[in-house]
């Protein structure tokens, strides 16, 4: 199956947040383009062949004013398919408005559960609800960090989650220099959550792709909010892969797919877009971005 041309673009720094877990270091979490950029970026998709998946992520997309008054509706004028990592603190109202804006081209909702910040039944009720304005092809996920001290406590939520007829995503806590190291008996409960060998489909455990032939940089890439684009997140956390800029005409992608350096893929959307060749691909493109912890 051949790669589905994917775009993970952080829309904004800012975050009305602060997990203590969180992994991206405050001085990243704020900027956001100006509208002249903003209307710089719709340009430059406006001229990407054929149909892209651009995911949209942040800091937290829906606390940037400018993402629903001036990103949302223009993308929706796009040919471009669409997906969101939030935190899903945004009201009620304004996701209503997100939905109508996107219509059918909302790919995939991952709403993070930072349980820092909110009551469970709280979170599953207003997930509830808005599952239900989505249609049925549209993959909306709970995505959950599982963070040490706390994961006795996840069965729980899953089962909770999953009781309401939500899909619950586990993903295993990064740092800055890998994934966590769980004690014994956590990486027990771990492994109870997220499967012993789980796809990526099934959770986030942030496993090596090291010496496969991977199209980042070719069919998919990430662009922060100044116009910065790097072949994928490792690449981007290692100041390697750089495509140049969306903003001013210096980006350029790779010609083809290339061997893979690295000991961790962070995200599970290269996986799960057929990006790593010679790996089954789910038909469904329900995941994470684990770059960060919204999600």
């Amino acid at each position: 199956m051949p790669p589905r041309p994917t775009i993970e673009w952080q829309t904004n720094g800012v975050c009305n947040y602060d997990c203590s877990y969180c992994i991206q270091s405050r001085r990243y979490r704020q900027g956001h383009p100006s509208d002249a950029d903003i209307e710089r970026f719709l340009a430059f998709f406006a001229t990407l062949p054929g149909v892209w998946e651009i995911k949209m992520s942040g800091g937290e997309p829906f606390a940037f004013r400018g993402f629903m008054q001036h990103i949302v509706p223009g993308l929706a004028a796009l040919p471009h398919r669409v997906s969101v990592l939030t935190n899903f603190s945004a009201p009620l109202t304004v996701l209503r408005r997100f939905v109508d804006l996107v219509g059918d081209k909302l790919e995939v909702f991952s709403a993070s559960l930072h349980r820092e910040y909110v009551d469970v039944a709280d979170f599953i009720a207003k997930a509830v609800t808005f599952r239900g304005w989505l249609r049925r092809e549209t993959a909306f996920v709970v995505n959950n960090v599982l963070v040490p001290g706390t994961v006795s406590e996840l069965a729980a939520v899953r089962a909770a989650v999953e009781a309401a007829g939500l899909r619950y995503f586990p993903q295993v806590m990064k740092t800055k220099h890998g994934v966590y190291e769980y004690d014994a008996m956590e990486a027990s409960l771990v492994r109870m959550l997220t499967g012993a060998h789980p796809t990526a489909r099934e959770a986030n455990i942030a496993p090596s792709y090291r010496g496969r032939r991977c199209w980042a940089g070719a069919a998919y890439f990430v662009i922060d909010q100044f116009g910065h684009a790097f072949s994928c997140r490792t690449a981007k956390r290692f100041g390697e892969g750089y495509l140049g800029n969306v903003l001013d005409g210096s980006f350029r992608l790779k010609p083809g797919p290339e061997v893979c350096p690295y000991d961790i893929c962070p995200c599970t959307v290269p996986a799960n877009r057929g990006m790593i060749e010679g790996l089954a691909t789910p038909e469904s493109g329900g995941d994470t971005h684990g770059d960060r912890h919204t999600g």
